[in-house]
């Protein structure tokens, strides 16, 4: 359940405050000059529907306000002298959503009213019908209700804006330690790894070269040399991606299957559902999902074929990425920091994610994201 401040579920202030002013106007209606019969009960169900009306004043702030001048407007016709506390509230709750124009039209087209309506349904003189009309709807209430609906909107504002600004600075020296973090990989092992691999690459063909054989150890270093570059190579990309690049998402998911099928890994990708849009992070995720799990079938995995699946579902968006690799039950792969930063980015989501192997071979990866409050 959304809560509020102070630990308050969310739901329960506008209930709380419909009551509190339902209560307050009944009593303050009967307890002043009222009618008797059937225009008592009139105002009496008019004052109560006022103040109930306002359960509903942060989701519809237009029609609460509506409905209240109606019911000030009819409790003032039947006879009843008590403050539209209703109203007030209402100004106060639509100034507050951003309502102003609107809220300050209907005001004074609704003071105009009351004294209409006062004239005509009073028995007493003009000035004691105006007065009625002013003590339904005091100016200075009115005012003051809409000053307050303003105030908190501004202090809402500036507190959204002062959130965003920590968030952005957040990100943004987020990024340049990233960038620091890049910088001081390429300078200080970039160089050393190339050296390796040049050097161990050079002595290979020399001894091939000489019909010597080649020792098994120089052959480990030699394709040592070539995963620590390209894997010093990702992370460099993945360190430097400060997002000025459109980021990859769905739609680039058969951009990628398509690439890794010239690499002569037979890539299928089949996806179900009706496509819909879905949140920029879930639709990241699943792109990083499909992109590692296939990386690590072309590297590690020693499989033929890899199919990807999409599934699309109304609250939920499916992703499988099977491979036919050397795994089995009895012999599970070691997690790696890939299968790691997968679980990591669908836990933030709230999904869950299965990596294991198949009971007829090869390695599965299963990831259920959900698209109903993600962004």
């Amino acid at each position: 359940m959304d809560k509020g401040r102070f630990a308050v579920p969310a739901g329960v202030t506008p209930w709380a405050t419909a009551l509190g002013v339902a209560a307050l106007m009944l009593g303050t209606g009967l307890s002043g000059p009222h009618p008797s019969g059937g225009l008592g009960v009139l105002g009496s169900v008019l004052l109560v529907a006022g103040g109930l009306a306002l359960a509903a004043y942060r989701r519809a702030p237009l029609g609460v306000l509506a409905v209240t001048g109606v019911c000030a407007v009819g409790c003032l016709a039947a006879g009843f002298d008590a403050l539209a506390v209703s109203y007030l509230v209402a100004v106060y709750g639509a100034v507050r959503a951003g309502h102003r124009k609107i809220t300050l039209v209907v005001s004074v087209a609704l003071v105009a009213v009351l004294h209409l309506t006062a004239l005509v349904f009073h028995m007493g003189g003009v000035g004691e019908a105006l007065a009625q009309a002013r003590h339904t709807l005091e100016l200075a209430w009115l005012i003051a209700a809409f000053a307050a609906g303003e105030a908190v909107r501004q202090a809402e504002r500036r507190a959204d804006e002062a959130e965003r600004t920590r968030e952005e600075t957040a990100r943004r020296r987020a990024d340049e330690e990233r960038l620091r973090i890049a910088r001081e990989l390429h300078d200080s092992l970039t160089h050393q790894i190339s050296v390796v691999k040049v050097q161990s690459e050079v002595a290979v063909h020399v001894a091939r070269r000489r019909g010597e054989p080649v020792p098994e150890a120089l052959l480990a270093i030699q394709e040592a040399g070539r995963e620590a570059s390209r894997e010093l190579r990702a992370t460099l990309e993945a360190l430097r991606d400060d997002d000025t690049a459109p980021p990859h998402g769905l739609d680039h998911i058969p951009g990628l299957v398509e690439r890794f099928r010239g690499t002569g890994l037979e890539t299928t990708l089949t996806i179900t559902g009706q496509p819909h849009p879905v949140p920029a992070a879930v639709s990241r995720t699943a792109y990083r999902i499909v992109q590692e799990s296939l990386t690590n079938v072309a590297r590690h995995a020693a499989a033929t074929s890899a199919s990807v699946l999409v599934g699309y579902r109304p609250d939920a968006l499916a992703v499988r990425v099977d491979d036919d690799g050397k795994a089995t039950v009895q012999s599970p792969p070691t997690p790696g920091h890939g299968l790691l930063g997968m679980r990591e980015r669908v836990a933030a989501l709230g999904g869950r994610l299965c990596t294991e192997p198949r009971q007829t071979g090869g390695f599965t990866v299963q990831a259920e994201l959900p698209t109903n409050g993600a962004s």
